[in-house]
C-alpha cells in the first residue's frame, strides 16, 4: 500500500502483508507527523489529485494582480528616487507598506465563508484548504503571508495539529515570513501574551471576525515594525 503524508506530501510504501485489517497511524519519517491510514485509503494518485493547493476564492484576482503589480511598480520606483534623492529631498512614505496587498490562507471550519467573504471584499487574496495538505501545497509556493486557522479545522485529519506542527518547525527565516493567526471562540482579541506562548502572531476572537481586516492591518503593521531593521539589513519585504 502506498500512502502519502498530508503535512509533508511524501509518498510511502507500506508492506501489504504487515498491515492491520481497521484503522491505523504510521510516523512520516521526514516530519514526523501522525498519518491515520484507513485500509481503504485511496491510491498515491488520488491523493495527488485531491490534494493539490489550495484554491483562490472570490472574483478578485484580476484586481488583486493589477493591484500588486502596480506596489512592485511604485515600490521600484521609490526605492531608485531614494538612491538619487539628495540630502534635502524628502520623500512622503506615508502608509504605502500598509496598502500592500496581502495572500492569507484560510483553514477554517464552520466559520470559513463569512471569513472569506470579509477578506475578499477588504481587497485580500484568499486562498480556501479542506484539508492540511491543501494548506502545505500552497504554502510551499512561499507567496502566503498569513494563515488564519481555526480549532475545529478538518478535524478528521488532525488538521489544527499538523498546522501548528509544521510552524512550530519551520526555520526562523520561514517563521518571520508567515503571520500566523487564530480565529476561536474563545481568548481575547489581540491578546500578546497567549499569542507568544503558543508560538501564533495573533488571536481573534471569533465575534470580532466583522472587524477582522481593521485588527489584521493593525497587528501586521506592529508586526512590521517591529522587524522594520531586520528586514531592512536583510533586504526583504514587510509581510
Amino acid at each position: 500500500m502506498i500512502i502519502r503524508c498530508d503535512n509533508c506530501s511524501v509518498s510511502l510504501q507500506l508492506d501489504e502483508s504487515k498491515i492491520p485489517t481497521g484503522n491505523f497511524t504510521v510516523r512520516c519519517p521526514r516530519c514526523q507527523n501522525l498519518i491515520r491510514v484507513s485500509p481503504s485509503a485511496k491510491s498515491t494518485v488520488q491523493q495527488l489529485k485531491e490534494n493539490v493547493a489550495a484554491p483562490a476564492v472570490g472574483e478578485n484576482t484580476q484586481d488583486f494582480s493589477a493591484k500588486e503589480n502596480e506596489f512592485q511598480i511604485n515600490n521600484a520606483l521609490r526605492s531608485l528616487l531614494s538612491a538619487l534623492k539628495t540630502e534635502n529631498t524628502v520623500l512622503d512614505s506615508d502608509d504605502e507598506k500598509s496598502e500592500k496587498p496581502r495572500r492569507v490562507l484560510l483553514c477554517l471550519g464552520a466559520k470559513r465563508d463569512i471569513l472569506a467573504k470579509t477578506l475578499v471584499e477588504a481587497g485580500y487574496k484568499v486562498y480556501l484548504a479542506q484539508t492540511p495538505a491543501q494548506a502545505n501545497e500552497r504554502l510551499r509556493e512561499g507567496k502566503t503571508e498569513i494563515l488564519l486557522f481555526s480549532p475545529d479545522f478538518a478535524a478528521e485529519f488532525g488538521g489544527t495539529a499538523i498546522l501548528q506542527q509544521k510552524v512550530n518547525a519551520m526555520p526562523a527565516s520561514e517563521r518571520r515570513r508567515l503571520f500566523f493567526v487564530s480565529v476561536e471562540d474563545t481568548g481575547a482579541t489581540m491578546n500578546a501574551h497567549d499569542a507568544f506562548l503558543r508560538n501564533l502572531n495573533l488571536i481573534i476572537n471569533s465575534n470580532d471576525i466583522p472587524q477582522i481586516p481593521l485588527i489584521l492591518n493593525r497587528a501586521l503593521r506592529d508586526f512590521n515594525a517591529l522587524y522594520y531593521d531586520y528586514n531592512r539589513a536583510a533586504g526583504a519585504e514587510a509581510i
